[in-house]
Order: structure tokens, then sequence, then C-alpha cells
């Protein structure tokens, strides 16, 4: 067999075994009413049928722009063909997810030296397939599959630009220019979810430190004008709608997903982000808020910093309890204890809970979406309770360890290699936006580094000879 037919059977392996992992997944675990699934299929239906982009609101068929419509409109087309089947849009992603292995090898080939980009190749797609944290999203009705795929579409495009050090960066029509490309596809990813254009941020911070002297100015101006152009072209449609529509100038989606009047309470969420870090908790505050009672029994003691925080804490949730709401005034009352406890501990707000954050971000057994408990401590309790839910866990967090370590290690390899330092801050500038931004500290938010991740830790497996 020659070398090539070698590639072309390790990759057909890899493809298969890819696809027997995803299909397991899908028949065996399939999640359609968990988050914003149930949310999802309802609005792609509502729009494939009657023509609407909403959903009942006090009975009533309303138009909404509470999610930007690339997933609905997704789910949409699978459902034209398959009906309003979620397992057929489970199936359709597991081929979206095997398409993003593909575009990994090929961002891992880049970023390999030129002997060994077949072998980086290789290394990179079998990784991709073999993921069961990005595998495992193909099996539930959400974002995360198509999103990834769009994202490892736009650091591969980036890859041709000078951010790449790409020598045919400036080749091509207006039209087929890379720097508008990428543009294009994060604006179609932003479709999907609003925080995509975080790619075209760790560019331009690329960038920036490239063409910092005034000489390069210009080409740091341009680049920036045909990155934000691609990115706006996208989003041009769903804004004239919903000035049509809501007459609202929008181009993405309400901040906290509200519908018009309807009051947020960021006292609330500012009080949580005092001490929030376990994605565990989020399920016992910010997941009950508007729906259910949130019991202070439930809450760890390092939510307060003293006995009369506690009672004052009880009484508001008493509080909140009675009426299943937080209107303003309570929110204020949230707000306050808020300022008291960061004033008392600024560093506690301010770098130890993002760091617990990032932690729980990064080093998770990734289990939100399996009926595992997630739990490993105490492991001694754990482990006589439920063995198998022990070890599914242990197991799970120890594969992401892997990938997490392959990946470091690969960065070291290609710490000066074109592309490095793109692939690397795509990976922080994520980190930090959602630590810093976003109030519940969910595991899955990094899975859109994961083709950054996996791409560098098959730099791993780069060749002596090809080093």
């Amino acid at each position: 067999m020659t070398p090539m037919n070698k590639m072309r059977a390790n990759a057909a392996a890899a493809v298969c075994a890819g696809m027997a992992l995803r299909v397991y997944l899908v028949l065996k675990f399939p999640v359609t009413d968990t988050g914003d699934a149930p949310f999802y299929i309802e609005l792609a239906w509502n729009w494939l049928k009657k023509g609407v982009y909403g959903f009942a609101v006090h009975g009533q068929l309303t138009a909404v722009d509470m999610r930007v419509p690339g997933y609905p409109a997704f789910l949409a087309a699978v459902f034209a063909v398959a009906g309003p089947s979620p397992r057929a849009a489970m199936l359709a992603q597991v081929v979206v997810d095997l398409a993003t292995c593909f575009v990994i090898a090929l961002i891992a080939a880049r970023l390999a030296p030129e002997r060994s980009r077949r072998r980086v190749a290789l290394a990179g797609l079998w990784l991709a397939a073999l993921c069961p944290f990005t595998a495992n999203y193909t099996a539930v009705v959400l974002t995360e599959t198509l999103v990834i795929f769009l994202t490892a579409v736009a650091i591969l495009v980036l890859l041709q630009t000078d951010v790449g050090d790409a020598k045919s960066a400036r080749a091509g029509s207006f039209l087929a220019n890379p720097w508008l490309l990428a543009g294009i596809v994060a604006g179609f990813g932003t479709l999907v979810r609003p925080e995509t254009p975080l790619v075209l941020f760790a560019a331009g911070l690329v960038l920036v430190a490239k063409w910092w002297r005034p000489a390069d100015w210009m080409k740091l101006v341009r680049a920036g004008l045909l990155l934000g152009l691609g990115l706006v072209l996208p989003l041009v449609p769903w804004a004239a709608r919903n000035w049509k529509t809501l007459h609202d100038v929008q181009f993405l989606a309400p901040r906290y997903s509200e519908l018009p009047g309807e009051y947020t309470p960021l006292g609330f969420t500012a009080w949580t982000n005092t001490w929030m870090w376990r994605f565990r908790d989020v399920y016992l505050t910010q997941w009950k808020v508007n729906e259910e009672e949130i019991a202070i029994g439930q809450l760890p003691s390092y939510a307060f910093d003293s006995p009369d925080e506690k009672e004052r804490m009880a009484d508001l949730l008493d509080e909140y309890n009675e009426a299943l709401t937080i209107d303003p005034q309570l929110d204020q009352e949230f707000r306050e204890i808020a300022r008291e406890r960061t004033e008392r501990h600024p560093l506690r707000t301010y770098v130890k809970v993002p760091l617990l954050r990032t932690l729980t971000l990064w080093f998770t057994p990734r289990v939100e979406l399996l009926p595992s408990s997630g739990h490993l401590w105490p492991l001694r309790e754990e482990w006589q309770d439920d063995r198998p839910d022990f070890l599914v866990t242990l197991g799970l967090s120890g594969v992401n360890i892997i990938y997490v370590a392959l990946a470091l290690a690969g960065a070291w390899l290609a710490r000066r290699r074109p592309g490095w330092a793109l692939l690397i801050l795509v990976c922080v500038v994520r980190t930090l936006f959602f630590v810093k931004f976003v109030e519940t500290p969910e595991p899955r938010y990094v899975l859109e580094c994961f083709p950054a991740v996996i791409a560098l830790a098959a730099q791993v497996f780069t060749s002596r000879a090809g080093a």
C-alpha cells in the first residue's frame, strides 16, 4: 500500500470511529428537553410552518428577537426535509461535526512544519474525531456543534491571512479576500452565537502586535475594515427584520434574552458574581430566578461573609420566594450586598472568583448532558455510593486533562510558527470574556476553543525530522 493510500485509510478509520461515537451518543443519550432546546425547536417550527420567527406569549404567537436566527434556521432546514424530528437534527449535527474534524485537521496542518503536515493533520483528525466533549453536543438541540464548525472555518481562513503569515494573503479578488471571507464566516457564526466575533478580536490583537509601527497602520486599517465589513454583511437581514417587525435596531439579540418590558435582575447577578464559580451552583440560583424558589440552605457557606449577612440574604430570598420574581426594589437590595462584599474583598470578586471560574470552564468532566453526577469528592464516598458514575466522571476528567495538556505541550513546540499566536489568543480571549462578563460558568462556553486546542495538541505528533 502506498503512503497516500495508507493516509486515506487512516483518515477513513478516523471518520468511521468519529461517526460511531457520535451516532452512539445520539441514540443512547439524546437531549431534547434541557435548557434552550425546546425553545429553539419551537422557534424553528413556527418559522417554517407559520412564517413567524417567534413563540406563544400569553397564548398568542408573537415575533421575538430573543435569539439570533442562525441555529433555528439550521433546524428549520432539517425539519423541512424530515419533519419536526430532534433526532434528525442531531444526525445532521453528526455530519457537521465530522466536517469540523476535517477543518481542525487542516488548521493543525497549517500550523505544522511542511515535512510533518500529513502526520499532524492525521493526528488532528483522530483527536477531533475521538473528542467526547464536542461529540457529546451532537446529541442535543443546542448551538454548540454548528458554531464550533463556523469558528473552526473562521480560524482556518484567518490562517491564510497575515495573521498566519500566509504568502497568498493579498491574492484574489475583493470578494475572495481572506480578510473579508473571515469576517463573513464570523458573521454567520454570530447569527448562531453572538459572541463569535471574539475570534476576530483575537486576530485583531495579533495584527496590532505585528503592525504597531506607523508604517504598517494602513495595512492594519484595511484588514480591520474588511473584517468588520464581512462581519456586518450577514447581520444586515436580521437587523432589517427587527427594524421592520419589532421597530428595534437590533443586530444581535438582547443581552439577557428578555422580552420587551421584562426586568433583568442585574443586582442579583452582581451578588452571585461575588462568590459563584462552580457550575452546580448555577442550578441553585441563576436558573431558578422567576421560576422556582431559592433555598438559602442549599447555598454554599462562602456565599455569605457573616451570620448577619446570611440573615439579610434569607430575608431577601423569603421575599423573592413569595412572588417568584425580583422587582427593581428587591434587586437593589441584592446589589447593595454585592457592593458591600466587593468593598470588603475586592480581590475575591475581581481575581479569585474569575480564576476559579476559569478552572471550572477548562477542567471539568463535562458530563452535564450525560446521566452522571460529575462528582468526585469525597473520593471514598463517591466510589462507594455509585462506582460506575464515579468511573465515568473520573475517566472524562482524565480525558479533558489529557487534551489540555497536549494542547499546552503543542503550543510550546509551535511557539515560533506562524499562526501560533492566533490559536492561543482565541482561547485566552474567549475565556476572559466568559469569566468576566457572563453570569454563569458553563463549561460548554469554551467548546468553541476546541478547534484551536485540538490543532495545538496535534503538534505534539510532529516528526523530529519536521520539527
